[in-house]
């Protein structure tokens, strides 16, 4: 991991007390939280806009089988 970066951020006095209040956590933490679903929500877009467009060889019913 790369070393952290500090930074300086103006943000709304509301929005941080609510987001904090969501996370349940202190500032750095709700912060970094924040952005890590930032940066993942790139992710999602690329797997959601792989929907129907990939085929599997193994039947989802075989593999439920497997968890009896």
């Amino acid at each position: 991991m790369r070393p952290a970066r500090k930074i300086t951020v103006q943000l709304p006095a509301d929005l941080i007390e609510k987001a904090q209040r969501s996370s349940g956590e202190g500032l750095t933490a709700t912060i970094r939280r924040g952005l890590e679903l930032v940066a993942a929500g790139r992710a999602y877009d690329d797997v959601r806009q792989l929907r129907g467009k990939v085929k599997f060889s193994i039947d989802w019913r075989k593999l439920r089988e497997d968890r009896r």
